[in-house]
């Protein structure tokens, strides 16, 4: 398959919460008058079984979500991606690896997560560089803000795990500031918060991008209590 191979099931004018072909199609403002009930992890929809669920948000082209999903056919895995043609890649990925422990969500994160995604459902979140939106004026636009951190720990099941990876030394420490007013998260790693090795993890385009331009990686890890 092929990404253009990939067509929205219903025009732009009527789009809708809906789930079709192993992509979750979440309009920031839905259009249609439907009302979309979540119908579960274990829909045939979505996955079927009830093996625990794995989210990444930020997935871009999909190549650290598909390796996780190959690695791991026991686990269900969540790609969430806001960017139509970047979801059409990892789509591609599923199909072409017929990786039926995958889905990919098309929409920003924080509403998708805030109005489907279903209390402590979910046993682990990794979030892959995100935009750091480097400049003061411009931070209301990161992807992480307390409201996302409020979200991610109410889905989030007790013992889960949350990820963050970035090369912005600065971003890094945006994450822990704002992670750090949520009671419900206690980091793995001692002061500083993060570590830099961790070569197990996986790898990704810009994982790869910032390597091969001498970037420091930073790795951070919090378990929900």
């Amino acid at each position: 398959m092929r990404p253009t191979d990939l067509k929205p099931p219903v025009s732009r004018e009527k789009r809708s919460v809906l789930i079709h072909d192993r992509v979750w199609y979440v309009p920031q403002v839905p259009l249609s008058s439907n009302e979309f009930l979540f119908p579960g992890w274990s829909h045939p929809d979505l996955f079927g079984n009830d093996n625990p669920i794995h989210i990444e948000y930020c997935s871009g082209n999909g190549v650290w979500i598909a390796e996780k999903a190959i690695a791991n056919p026991f686990v269900n895995w969540v790609a969430v991606e806001r960017k139509f043609d970047r979801v059409r890649k990892i789509w591609a990925k599923i199909k072409n690896f017929n990786l039926t422990n995958m889905i990919v969500m098309c929409g920003e994160g924080y509403q998708a997560t805030k109005r489907y995604i279903p209390n402590q459902s979910v046993g682990e979140i990794s979030i892959n560089f995100p935009d750091p939106w480097p400049k003061a004026r411009h931070a209301k636009h990161r992807l992480i803000q307390s409201e996302f951190i409020q979200e991610m720990g109410r889905i989030i099941a007790p013992q889960g795990t949350l990820m963050f990876v970035t090369d912005d030394k600065l971003h890094s420490q945006w994450f822990i500031k704002k992670v750090a007013t949520h009671p419900g998260f206690t980091s793995v790693y001692p002061d500083p918060y993060y570590t830099t090795d961790l070569n197990a993890y996986g790898s990704s385009f810009f994982d790869e991008l910032w390597r091969s331009q001498g970037r420091s990686i930073y790795y951070h890890k919090f378990m929900r209590s």
